[in-house]
């Protein structure tokens, strides 16, 4: 996969992209990253990528021609349009769901804003998706970028240790993950369940399917509405419903 980044701020990135994971999936050649400083293609002498809004109002808007030569110019060997990404508190909020999309294809471009917000014409014509971490408003896009490239790298095959660890990943289930435990068994009179130390593996999956649902049933109750349950998972829910409704009651 190729990403590249198009910021203001291009040195934010230097730590993250040469670190932990990020770094083991270059030097598995698994992701190449490109970080373009897109003042670098501003038709203003001063390198100026903002103006005042038409009409009036707070702040500056990112003008379209720097980012419009930004994307041609990271683009211009391709003969396919890649997904060009637009950070931004008005799109769709970010999910594991959007991370496992997106690991899927060959070219990733995300734009980071700055200012009060982006020209309407680079929405309609130069993104091909919107998104926002959640309902909060950044300084920029960069720490939203690399929460994204973050979450949809460690997705690529061969970039973690064990291939599993992906799949089990809280919220790829549908459901938040079960409780882990490793060694001491007994840490300060606090002890491993002990059908983790059973080896018995079927009652082992069993817990852990239970633990699963029961943590996202205390915790992230709105995500079981478009989980993928099996029918035994449907009956445990049903249980922990009506336990929860005769504790209501006492």
């Amino acid at each position: 996969m190729k990403i590249d980044i198009l910021s203001l701020f291009p040195e934010m990135f230097e730590g993250v992209l040469h670190s932990s994971i990020m770094k083991k999936a270059q030097e598995k050649e698994a992701v190449e990253f490109g970080v373009t400083d897109f003042r670098d293609y501003s038709e203003n002498k001063h390198r100026k990528v903002d103006d005042y809004p038409y009409g009036g109002g707070a702040g500056m808007v990112l003008k379209p021609e720097p980012l419009f030569a930004a994307v041609e110019a990271v683009t211009e060997d391709e003969t396919t349009k890649p997904r060009v990404i637009l950070l931004c508190p008005q799109g769709e909020r970010f999910s594991q769901r959007k991370a496992e999309e997106l690991a899927k294809e060959e070219h990733l471009i995300l734009i980071c804003g700055h200012y009060e917000g982006y020209d309407e014409r680079i929405r309609e014509e130069l993104v091909t998706d919107e998104i926002s971490l959640g309902d909060f408003v950044l300084t920029g896009g960069e720490i939203a970028a690399m929460a994204i490239v973050d979450s949809v790298v460690r997705l690529l095959p061969n970039v973690l240790g064990n291939t599993e660890s992906s799949v089990l990943d809280s919220f790829s289930t549908g459901l938040l993950e079960h409780p882990q435990y490793t060694r001491p068994a007994n840490f300060n009179g606090l002890e491993v369940p002990e059908v983790l130390l059973s080896g018995n593996h079927a009652k082992i999956e069993q817990w852990r399917e239970e633990q699963a649902l029961l943590r996202t049933f205390e915790r992230r109750k709105d995500l079981l509405k478009g989980a993928p349950l099996t029918e035994h998972q449907k009956k445990l829910l049903v249980k922990l419903e009506n336990k929860k409704s005769k504790d209501a009651e006492l």
